[in-house]
């Protein structure tokens, strides 16, 4: 009776395992193991440029595996996937506190308290899409960091035209004015968190916001740091997974709608 059990509980196991989040595969996580090592291999060790006077911290490049479970997360209905990509966000930003003592970033750890603020969307965009990737990054962030969320710190106020489509110069007045302080309260220092910096001018606008307000902003992370050239799209036949055409269309329409 015992291995009968043992054997309906194993059954019951494989049957209510959910697919990766990816690639569809059934897995017992949220990730199978080809497209965990895929994304893992997206994380980088060292600082990304920034033109920001601010310390910048990105966990990976913004190509391969992460450029797509980006699209999947923001594009494609996906936002569970959010959670384990902000974990590993939080876990590496923790380890680069005590892995370089005397980085910048370890002065943001030693600060009770320093506030996570993810970057808004505009309430019908987000009411469109459901949720704001920013902030379902941001949260599974602070599960791991022990840091306090304000997840309407900043509001998006003005419908801006998709980043994507503008110059440098374009994006830049594209988002003037296009964030108000929200929900924070007092002056605690604010650590700002999105998913892709690209040239920075969302994160300026919202600087100057609470440049405005006296709040002093400590620092930037980010889930990937888009370069000067974005990579090509990969082989969807490369990519060791079982949706190659669902994955073509994705690094399709990352091209179309990249921000």
């Amino acid at each position: 009776m015992q291995m009968l059990n043992r054997f309906t509980q194993a059954v019951l196991g494989c049957l209510l395992d959910e697919g990766c989040l990816v690639c569809q595969r059934p897995t017992p996580g949220h990730l199978c193991r080809d497209c965990d090592r895929q994304l893992r291999c997206c994380q980088v060790s060292h600082a990304p440029p920034s033109n920001l006077d601010r310390p910048l911290f990105a966990w990976g490049d913004y190509g391969g595996m992460l450029r797509q479970a980006i699209a999947l997360i923001k594009y494609h209905n996906c936002p569970q996937l959010a959670r384990p990509l902000g974990h590993w966000l939080g876990q590496a930003w923790l380890d680069q506190q005590t892995s370089h003592p005397n980085h910048a970033n370890q002065r943001l750890l030693k600060m009770p308290q320093l506030v996570v603020v993810p970057i808004p969307m505009y309430a019908d965009k987000q009411r469109q899409r459901g949720y704001n990737q920013a902030e379902l990054l941001a949260d599974a962030f602070c599960q791991v960091t022990g840091l306090p969320l304000a997840r309407r710190g900043l509001v998006r106020e003005r419908n801006t035209s998709p980043q994507f489509e503008l110059s440098g110069a374009e994006r830049e007045a594209n988002l003037q004015q296009a964030f108000r302080l929200g929900t924070m309260k007092g002056r605690s220092p604010v650590l700002l968190l999105d998913d892709i910096y690209t040239t920075g001018a969302t994160v300026r606008s919202a600087l100057q916001v609470f440049q405005a307000a006296a709040i002093p902003v400590q620092g930037v992370v980010v889930l990937a740091r888009a370069g000067g050239h974005p990579p090509r799209n990969p082989d969807p036949s490369s990519l060791g997974v079982g949706n190659g055409a669902a994955i073509g269309a994705i690094a399709r329409s990352i091209d179309r709608r990249r921000v």
